[in-house]
């Protein structure tokens, strides 16, 4: 499974802003931001995430997965403290 794919199937499946993925094989760290996310707690945001990928996960496409979810205002938050 590549990158694109994870970020396909995350796009497809919620409403969200923006999807990042990166990783090789079948290790990715996913970095999501969606509007969604407000309100809910870590544990029901990663929920929500794993989700649509628990196909992959099942047949070992995806191994590990590392996930930072965020809300537009977090996310706009976090890359001005970050610098990017």
């Amino acid at each position: 499974m590549d990158t694109n794919e994870i970020k396909q199937v995350l796009m497809d499946s919620l409403s969200l802003d923006e999807v990042i993925v990166n990783g090789d094989g079948s290790h990715f760290q996913v970095v999501v931001v969606g509007a969604m996310f407000e309100g809910m707690s870590r544990v029901k945001q990663q929920q929500t995430i794993y989700a649509p990928l628990m196909e992959y996960i099942a047949d070992n496409r995806i191994h590990a997965l590392s996930i930072k979810a965020y809300t537009p205002e977090e996310w706009k938050r976090d890359r001005k403290l970050n610098g990017l």
